[in-house]
């Protein structure tokens, strides 16, 4: 029972790292959309569209990592 708490705590790490790999990346990519902005190479509604697509590709992704993390926990503590 021991070990398998260490798992869902291992299991735990995993799904954060992924979800600060995401979120890195979406940081990346607004970042690149405000300069592209500001070098009115995009106007300031595409901005905020792509934007607002990226912040929900990105809470779909984490939701995704989140519900697989869970699913792994409770099939480590069954076991």
């Amino acid at each position: 029972e021991e070990r398998r708490l260490e798992l869902t705590k291992v299991a735990s790490q995993y799904s954060e790292n992924a979800k600060i790999s995401i979120r890195n990346i979406r940081r990346e990519y607004l970042d690149e959309l405000k300069n592209e902005e500001k070098e009115k190479l995009i106007s300031q509604d595409d901005q905020k569209k792509l934007s607002n697509d990226i912040q929900k590709i990105t809470d779909e992704y984490i939701k995704k990592i989140e519900e697989i993390v869970d699913n792994k926990k409770n099939e480590i503590i069954k076991v």
